[in-house]
């Protein structure tokens, strides 16, 4: 029974951090660049433990009961994913030169940090999918299956988080040509626009 209850959290919970978002997006970003990865994935893997087992404690019943609440995280996430995706649309737009990109010293470890927390926190489809769809559903299961399915959600985001920032060094030799990069921006620039104007469709 727990083991079936397991792997659903760990299905259902694969189904939902795989899908291509704004913090996949960011970590394999800093996988390419081989800035601070272990630091983004831990941070992604902590946000989604914490809002998972929030959501499974009854967190999502009560901001789908405060449609208020949910309209103000909307729209300061789309605020935060629309800032964003003018700046990758400006990479991909107006890259850097090579001697000029070369010479950018790297982004400090506060500020990737801090980028990752935004990513996790300020994406309303984190509340959405991660606190009230797994929760609710989560939420369901007799006794301590509730937890058996939270330890499934969150064994998939473990192990995607960590494939993911440490994976994407597999993809460099794409991404030795400039042209791959400003590809990989003019995408990312898509998905925060695509996202931020989903949440209010």
């Amino acid at each position: 029974m727990h083991s079936a209850v397991f792997l659903k959290g760990l299905g259902m919970g694969a189904g939902l951090v795989v899908a291509i978002g704004t913090q996949n997006a960011f970590v394999l970003r800093q996988g390419l660049q081989r800035q601070y990865v272990l630091s983004c994935v831990c941070i992604c893997v902590v946000c989604d433990v914490l809002l998972i087992a929030a959501g499974v404690a009854g967190m999502g019943s009560l901001i789908a009961g405060h449609p208020a609440l949910l309209l103000w995280i909307k729209t300061a996430g789309a605020l935060f994913l629309v800032g964003y995706g003018m700046r990758a649309a400006r990479a991909a737009w107006r890259p850097a030169p090579p001697a000029a990109a070369a010479a950018q010293p790297p982004a400090s470890h506060l500020a990737v940090a801090t980028a990752a927390f935004a990513f996790s926190l300020l994406n309303p489809h984190v509340y959405l999918d991660t606190v009230i769809l797994l929760g609710s559903i989560g939420g369901q299961q007799a006794g301590a299956g509730r937890w058996h399915f939270a330890a499934g959600a969150i064994v998939a985001s473990v192990l995607w988080f960590i494939s993911l920032g440490f994976g994407a060094r597999l993809l460099a030799p794409l991404f030795a040509r400039p042209s791959a990069w400003r590809v990989l921006d003019a995408l990312v620039a898509l998905v925060m626009w695509a996202i931020a104007l989903s949440l209010f469709l």
